[in-house]
């Protein structure tokens, strides 16, 4: 491998929705920015208009109106179309598509996009699977396990709060816009990337300090030394532990709980 994965160029996705429910969830916002890789940064964004009502509580978070969609946003099918066609462009390019939670939420709420305006998958318009993506959640959750709730509105394993371990700045008045998230992403991906290069024993404090330390070999060297291809199947791999690991808890009080570990597509209708 010539150049670190985190130093390549990458493909920053992020979608604000309608709700939180990929399988029912509509796109109201989407960017798509590349970086890195010694080249310019270049944006596209897209404004959707759903044609349904959203969520109140969407609203709450991405600030996007059924009013202001309805007279701002593209409809929904010519939106989609673009946004899948732009990502085909891109897997094809060889270029890793990055974000926060991108295998839970993100690319799955595109491919049930592309399968209600489109009449296809995601993969089917992309015309191969998708074998390199770089999720910042499953990477962050495996690196650095067991961390707890910032708060009582502050999840451990947020954008903000993975964006905030890492050194980035957070302006909560921008938070919440696609372009704005996904640079976050792509970001906490290159700061990750960037200690998993680094000798352990040179890593910061923190990381020193971390539980479930392997020796002076702690998890961020499962990031080190890796092509794209391989990173995406380890993530395979953590993102189906994390959910047994999730169901497992959930099953104390709910014998019937299930979580879905397929990454980054799940099956269309599966398990949350």
């Amino acid at each position: 491998m010539t150049q670190p994965w985190h130093t390549q160029r990458l493909a920053a996705l992020d979608f604000e929705a309608s709700d939180k429910d990929p399988e029912t969830a509509r796109i109201v916002s989407c960017a798509l920015i590349l970086v890195g890789g010694n080249l310019p940064v270049d944006t596209r964004t897209w404004l959707v208009n759903p044609g349904i009502a959203q969520e109140p509580g969407a609203i709450a978070v991405h600030k996007l109106t059924d009013e202001y969609l309805a007279e701002h946003g593209a409809p929904a099918p010519e939106a989609v179309g673009e946004i899948a066609k732009s990502v085909a462009e891109v897997v094809a390019g060889g270029v890793p598509l990055v974000g926060h939670n991108l295998g839970s939420f993100d690319l799955n709420l595109l491919d049930r996009e592309c399968g209600r305006h489109l009449g296809d998958s995601l993969e089917g318009v992309c015309r191969q699977p998708l074998t390199r993506v770089i999720d910042t959640m499953v990477l962050d959750k495996h690196c650095a396990p067991y961390r707890r709730r910032v708060s009582e509105k502050q999840g451990p394993y947020q954008m903000r709060t993975t964006a905030e371990v890492y050194g980035l700045e957070w302006d909560e008045k921008s938070a919440h816009g696609a372009a704005y998230d996904a640079l976050q992403a792509a970001r906490s991906a290159y700061r990750m990337g960037a200690i998993a290069h680094t000798q352990p024993e040179e890593r910061p404090d923190w990381v020193l300090q971390l539980r479930n330390r392997r020796g002076p070999y702690e998890r961020f060297s499962d990031l080190a030394f890796v092509d794209v291809e391989e990173l995406h199947r380890r993530q395979v791999v953590w993102a189906a532990e994390h959910a047994a690991s999730y169901q497992e808890y959930l099953r104390k009080s709910d014998p019937n709980a299930s979580i879905d570990g397929s990454w980054p597509l799940r099956p269309a209708g599966g398990a949350s």
